[in-house]
């Protein structure tokens, strides 16, 4: 398979970003990439890339990073706010291998016991995906939103992963 990158959003990427959209049935899941973009201009907390699949533009992810705050809380959480992948990518590991690198990101900072992310349940929802790529749930339920973590070993140690499908 091409190589997947996660990739700064410029001047001259964001219009085909926020142009990126999942299949239909998907679309009650998560928001466009035009509001989480437009979100992140007003929440220091978020960090957020392009997904690449060797030089197509095939998604996009955004996590809420507390460590990003001034000043960061003394024990900051991070989750997976915002991802998809373009319904032209799904089915061809785009998906697994971006999450694998963000979760590479967020371990290799080793500020961090788990990173968390939530999905609304439902047809076609992605929890077999999350589940497939190692996290748990947790029991805990934000509005409609089922919330599942990933957890590290104290100061970010390897976690093994699950292989993706999708």
């Amino acid at each position: 398979m091409t190589t997947v990158t996660l990739r700064e959003i410029t001047a001259d990427t964001v219009r085909a970003v926020t142009q990126l959209s999942v299949a239909e049935g998907q679309k009650g899941f998560v928001a466009s990439n035009a509001v989480s973009l437009a979100q992140a201009l007003f929440a220091p907390s978020a960090w957020y890339r392009a997904i690449y699949l060797g030089e197509e533009l095939a998604g996009f992810v955004m996590l809420e990073d507390e460590s990003l705050l001034s000043p960061p809380p003394a024990r900051p959480e991070v989750g997976v706010w915002r991802f998809m992948v373009d319904a032209r990518f799904q089915g061809r590991g785009v998906g697994g291998a971006a999450l694998q690198q963000v979760i590479e990101h967020v371990r290799s900072r080793k500020q961090f016991t788990r990173l968390t992310l939530s999905y609304v349940p439902g047809p076609g929802c992605p929890e077999p995906f999350y589940l497939g790529l190692g996290f748990r749930h947790t029991g805990r339920v934000d509005g409609e939103e089922v919330v599942l973590e990933l957890p590290f070993a104290e100061g970010g140690i390897h976690h093994e992963f699950g292989t993706d499908s999708h």
